[in-house]
């Protein structure tokens, strides 16, 4: 059931893979922060594939972007996969500690980033129109650094592809990506980082697999339905809910 809820949020809105399902697997069912990180980026890498045939498809999907948010992200989700390992050498306490910590950080981040896209989507808009050469000039590099940024985020700890991704998405391309255009495209960038990230903490052996395998029972339809949903209804009112989650779950961490 979990696994539904969160794949059908994961069609509908771009957001809830990870910034879902690892607090939920951390407080409700006890799993420990790395399994749940390990588990939840393969679980959000199958989960969006769904999501992203279906886009891919349609041809809602804008290239461009994606390969320059691809070329930070990658780099930046292989680095931070060495330097994980390095630390689970230290310990799994060690490791555990720092993945909650980065954790309930990054949950808070994602729901301030909720709660003020609009108001970014502004202020992307005011600059695009007002320094249009200028902003054109930096926004590929721009993309580029977001996409590092948030291959970092989701590598440590599975949450920011969905929420930070749409984001900087809304500021750096405020007419070019709107409404199923951007959720298509932040999740085309979201499935192959989940799925290198992923594979950096399967190889230190962290990932449940009996676990994984549980979740996408629930999830793979759950997104379909989500996508099928997100072409007819607004979404806004939810994407609050989840930013209203989202900072409870990030408190909750960080209390201990």
């Amino acid at each position: 059931m979990a696994g539904l809820g969160v794949g059908i949020l994961v069609g509908l809105t771009g957001v809830g893979g990870g910034a879902l399902m690892t607090p939920l697997l951390v407080l409700l069912f006890g799993y420990s922060p790395g399994v749940a990180v390990a588990t939840d980026l393969l679980f959000a890498a199958v989960t969006k594939t769904c999501g992203v045939a279906v886009h891919s498809r349609a041809g809602t999907i804008d290239p461009v972007v994606l390969r320059r948010l691809l070329s930070g992200s990658l780099p930046a989700a292989l680095a931070v996969g060495l330097g994980l390992g390095y630390l689970s050498g230290e310990g799994s306490g060690v490791l555990d500690l720092v993945i909650r910590n980065a954790l309930g950080w990054l949950l808070l981040l994602s729901s301030m980033g909720i709660f003020c896209r609009n108001r970014l989507h502004q202020l992307g808009a005011s600059l695009r129109l007002e320094h249009a050469e200028q902003f054109k000039r930096w926004q590929g590099g721009l993309t580029v650094a977001a996409g590092a940024f948030i291959g970092t985020a989701v590598s440590l700890t599975s949450v920011g592809a969905g929420a930070l991704g749409a984001v900087a998405l809304l500021y750096l391309y405020p007419f070019r990506l709107q409404g199923v255009r951007l959720v298509a495209t932040d999740l085309a960038h979201a499935m192959p980082l989940a799925l290198v990230a992923g594979a950096m903490h399967g190889m230190a052996g962290a990932v449940d697999w009996t676990l994984l395998g549980t979740l996408l029972t629930g999830s793979v339809p759950g997104v379909l339905v989500g996508v099928w949903l997100s072409r007819r209804f607004s979404v806004q009112w939810l994407s609050m809910a989840v930013a209203c989650l989202l900072a409870l779950s990030g408190i909750k961490l960080l209390s201990g």
